[in-house]
């Protein structure tokens, strides 16, 4: 029966169950496997040792890679540690650069040094000429005062001639008024008799033509006709005169609608002026009240509604880098006043500044200009002030007015930014105005014969600006943009707004009213324009009949003779008129040549007086040149005399600055002499070493930080250099020790073979005499490199002994070469329990007694191990001993189910 299982140390065989045979014990069994004359046994990987041998390994150590690890960290240590040694040059050259540095500041110094030493003496040289300026300006001064009295000495002169010549020019020319008032009556006299000849002679023709027309008349009208033409003349002549009186009773009517209707216009036009003014003024105070209730939550937007907008715009355009510097605005956001009282006074003061913005350059101007142009599109923008921006407030001790009494804009001031407080310096001089509440006060200190000193104006409370020799009131009556209290503007602004409504209101029923009257009176005038119209219609037309009527001639029936009377009277006032008209022309030619002779004579003496008075001319001219010369000198003389005060302050300073400079050139020199005892000469600036200190201490600090603390590394590599020598002495102690435990490991593998081979030899003779006992013979073949284990059993008596006859072999002797089997593996193993179950199922009785006595035998030889048989057959055959004990277990109860499960 071939078998197949896995060889170890300690091999146990456990053979399946037989079926029940005994009342006492029952065991189902599985069905018995086939055949076969071959027992195959798979052997373990690795041979059967012996249970006295036990060897350790331990686990090799680790040798190139820990070693190469080990190494390349020791590499890594003297890299650093002989990168200490640039460290140190690095150190060295920093060191040597500082007493560069050292002495090269001294000798920067000493070169700046020069310059002040040189402009120090070129000034002092310049002091003489500013002398010498100074001495001629003061004669020159002296000069032109001396020439100015002279001419002035000579205007009085030709002023005094003049007062001389005025009652002579005088007298001359009543005179010649005289004269001419007489020429001119006899240029009337000789004109009335040229008149009066002219007449006469017209009446002369007349009559003439009057006595020819007579006798030449055959017409005559009878006197009905002509009484009545003078009836209708008489009626056109009375209707003529109640219109004229009409005509003017229209007139004064018109007149009187006229100056009505004008007086109301004028009057609409003021209210309409009025109403404006109140409306604009209203409209301010409305956007006012909505940039107030607007800027209780934002005090930006009293500034404008565009402000905040703008000022973000400002704030991202800085961060993104469009500003070299961020612009300051607006201003009066900026500012604060100290005594809210002066808020309005500060605000007429600094007037369009609050609303400006102001730039360090004219490139930030262009992007501020342009940010403007994008959020104010409407309305006017806030000025922009292009200055250079300074870190610090400018110096105002020499130009500020400085008032026991009275502070000055920018004292009354919180102005955190310097920028912003130059500003309005430079543009408002604000450190020479000052603040006075009282109007009066201010008024009184101002314009008092002597004003403080750097002041050139002052406001009061109410905003009233007043110089040394005028003043100015104020129209705004409360801050708008540096009010403090919010809700009090507020409401204030509501009451005007209420008060104004309320005048506007009025205001607009009394212009509807006047507007009513104007209506009114153009009416009524368009009336009496109508009636005037048609009353001078109607009076022209009665004047043209009246004329017509007038025209009309009728012959006369009047003799020649008065007409040639008259006509000879004429004549004779012809010849006296022509007589008269002689006369009056001699006498006005007589008049006219005196006349002449006394304007002559009054021009002669007017034009002296004009000479004199050309000369008094031009000695006044000479006299304001004089004057101009006069304050021109003393012009240049303060001019020269400032400078040479300025001159003489900026050698002053220059002396301060040069001794401060050589005290600190003598700290530096004292200074470079503890860095460095002996003085070195350096060609670089101090700007360059400098740069490249700053970079060799970057570097030094860099490769500190790569590299770490000085002894650290030092520490660090000798510890690596140690440990990995002690590692590399573990290696070779551990290489040798390996080399031992191999030729150990060797010499062991060549003993289990051999005790293998023992072994097997040993279970072979074993599983023989087991056989023999029953006259068997078998084999067993070990093959250990694949490790398979086969089994033969053969009977050795009868005609076919042979492998090919093992099917003749019964169960019972199956069973017994099993228990050869297992007895010769027990015979090389070192198990101290031995258990066998049902050993002796198939087997009959003679296969049944001698396995058992051959158990019993093995059993018996060895008493140091325990031998446990489990059978269902009885043993009550074996004999009685003391080392054998026999447990019989209890027969199990049976019932119905177990009998059908027996009859299946």
């Amino acid at each position: 029966m071939p078998l197949s299982s896995p060889c170890s140390a300690h091999i146990s065989i456990l053979m399946p169950p037989s079926p029940p045979r005994s009342p006492h014990i029952s065991i189902l069994m599985p069905p018995s496997p086939p055949r076969s004359p071959h027992i195959s046994i798979l052997m373990p990987p690795s041979p059967p040792r012996s249970p006295h041998i036990s060897i350790l390994m331990p686990p090799s150590p680790p040798r190139s890679p820990v070693l190469k690890d080990l190494k390349r960290k020791v590499q890594e240590k003297e890299e650093r540690f002989n990168s200490l040694e640039s460290l140190d040059n690095m150190n060295a050259k920093l060191e040597e650069l500082q007493k560069q540095m050292a002495w090269a500041l001294v000798t920067e110094m000493e070169k700046e040094l020069l310059p002040l030493q040189e402009k120090l003496q070129s000034d002092k040289r310049c002091t003489e000429k500013y002398n010498e300026k100074v001495e001629e300006w003061k004669n020159k001064v002296v000069e032109a005062e001396n020439k100015y009295k002279q001419i002035h000495e000579q205007l009085e002169n030709i002023t005094l001639r003049v007062q001389e010549l005025q009652p002579q020019c005088a007298q001359l020319k009543a005179e010649a008024q005289r004269c001419n008032a007489r020429h001119k009556s006899s240029e009337v006299s000789v004109h009335r008799c040229k008149t009066n000849l002219r007449d006469l002679e017209k009446d002369k023709t007349q009559l003439s033509s009057r006595i020819n027309e007579l006798k030449l008349s055959i017409s005559q009208t009878t006197g009905a006709e002509s009484q009545a033409r003078a009836e209708q003349m008489e009626q056109i002549q009375a209707e003529l005169h109640n219109l004229a009186h009409q005509e003017s009773t229209l007139r004064q009517q018109i007149d009187q609608y006229q100056q009505a209707s004008s007086r109301a216009k004028d009057e609409l036009d003021k209210m309409s002026q009025e109403q404006d003014s109140l409306q604009r003024s209203m409209n301010s105070k409305r956007r006012n009240l909505q940039t107030m209730e607007s800027s209780r939550s934002n005090r930006l937007r009293r500034f404008g509604e565009h402000m905040p907008m703008l000022l973000s715009t400002i704030q991202e355009a800085h961060q993104s880098g469009q500003f070299r510097q961020k612009p300051r605005g607006p201003l009066g956001y900026c500012i604060r006043p100290k005594d809210p009282e002066l808020a309005l006074a500060i605000e007429i003061c600094l007037m369009n500044q609050l609303q400006a913005f102001t730039c360090d350059n004219y490139e930030d101007e262009k992007v501020l200009k342009a940010i403007m142009s994008r959020i104010i599109r409407r309305g006017r923008r806030p000025t922009i002030i292009t200055s250079a921006f300074l870190p610090r407030v400018h110096d105002t001790s020499r130009r500020c007015v400085d008032h026991p009494l009275y502070p000055s804009v920018l004292q009354s001031l919180e102005i955190e930014d310097p920028v912003v407080a130059n500003c309005l310096i430079d543009q408002r001089g604000i450190e020479s105005i000052l603040l006075i509440k009282n109007r009066a006060e201010a008024r009184r200190v101002m314009q008092d014969r002597n004003p403080p000193r750097n002041c050139t104006q002052a406001f009061s409370q109410d905003g009233d600006q007043i110089f040394t020799n005028r003043s100015y009131t104020a129209e705004q009556t409360r801050a708008n943009y540096l009010s403090g209290d919010v809700e009090e503007e507020i409401r204030l602004l509501e009451g005007e707004v209420e008060n104004q409504s309320a005048q506007l209101t009025q205001f607009q029923q009394q212009m509807r009213k006047v507007e009513e009257d104007i209506r009114q009176n153009d009416g009524l005038l368009s009336r009496a324009h109508m009636e005037q119209k048609k009353t001078k219609d109607k009076a022209r037309k009665l004047q043209l009949m009246l004329a017509d009527l007038q025209n009309v001639e009728e012959p006369q029936s009047e003799d020649l003779k008065p007409l040639e009377e008259d006509l000879e009277e004429t004549i004779g006032k012809i010849s006296a008129k022509h007589i008269e008209y002689v006369a009056a022309q001699a006498d006005m030619a007589q008049l006219k040549a005196s006349c002449e002779e006394a304007e002559q004579e009054y021009e002669q003496h007017k034009d002296h007086i004009s000479r004199v008075a050309e000369e008094a001319d031009s000695i006044k001219e000479e006299l304001s040149k004089s004057d101009q010369d006069v304050v021109k000198c003393k012009h240049h003389q303060n001019h020269y005399e400032e400078k040479r005060c300025c001159h003489l302050d900026n050698i002053q300073t220059l002396e301060v600055d040069l001794n401060s400079k050589k005290q600190e050139l003598e700290t530096s020199v004292a200074k470079a002499i503890q860095i460095c005892s002996e003085r070195l000469t350096v060609d670089r600036t101090p700007r360059s070493l400098d740069t490249e200190i700053s970079r060799l201490r970057v570097k030094i600090t860099t490769q500190q930080d790569q590299q770490g603390d000085r002894l650290e590394i030092m520490r660090q590599y000798r510890e690596a250099v140690g440990k990995y020598k002690d590692v590399a002495q573990q290696v070779e102690t551990l290489n040798d020790s390996i080399k031992t435990l191999d030729s150990i490991n060797n010499d062991s593998l060549k003993s289990l073979a051999e005790l293998r081979t023992f072994l097997s030899y040993r279970c072979q003779c074993y599983f023989n005499s087991m056989l023999d006992q029953r006259g068997f013979t078998g084999s067993m073949k070990f093959d250990h490199k694949r490790e398979t284990l086969s089994i033969s059993v053969q009977q050795a008596s009868g005609a076919n002994a042979d492998g090919s006859d093992m099917r003749s072999l019964s169960g019972g002797e199956r069973s017994f070469s099993t228990v050869c089997f297992v007895l010769a593996l027990w015979a090389v193993t070192e198990a101290p329990f031995r258990c066998l179950d049902e050993f002796d199922v198939y087997m009959d009785m003679v296969n049944r007694n001698i396995a058992t006595g051959m158990m019993l035998k093995v059993a018996t030889t060895q008493r140091f191990r325990q031998f446990i048989f489990i059978t269902p057959q009885s043993m009550s055959s074996l004999p009685v001993s003391k080392y054998i004990n026999i447990l019989r277990l209890k027969d199990p109860a049976r019932g119905g189910n177990d009998e059908e499960e027996e009859q299946e």
